[in-house]
């Protein structure tokens, strides 16, 4: 499989285990406490696999900076998580970083 392919899973994993935090109430409730220790087990052991084919720097941003837009749309659309001006200003700044550095070529081990 593609560390590409391997890296949209990690990221999605990722996505899924921050989510369930969100649904957790405090790690109060325990369905999405079992979500998000399998969602964050299988996210690190995915990102471990795309490790052995990219580079360390540019694959952690790109896992953290696409998780991050994702979770701040999610928790807009989920939510009603307010988004300022300058939160939104900082989310462009996160796509634009994970485009250079995709770009760049900056990705190959």
């Amino acid at each position: 499989m593609s560390a590409w392919v391997l890296l949209g899973l990690a990221i999605g994993a990722e996505i899924a285990g921050t989510t369930a935090l969100r649904s957790s109430d405090g790690l109060t409730r325990a369905f999405p406490v079992v979500i998000v220790v399998v969602a964050y087990l299988a996210s690190f052991a995915l990102l471990a696999l795309v490790l052995k084919h990219l580079a360390l720097g540019t694959t952690y941003a790109i896992w953290s900076g696409v998780g991050t837009v994702a979770i701040a749309a999610i928790g807009r659309l989920a939510y009603n998580d307010v988004i300022s001006v300058t939160t939104a200003a900082g989310i462009a700044l996160v796509v634009v970083g994970v485009v250079v550095i995709h770009l760049g070529g900056g990705v190959q081990r």
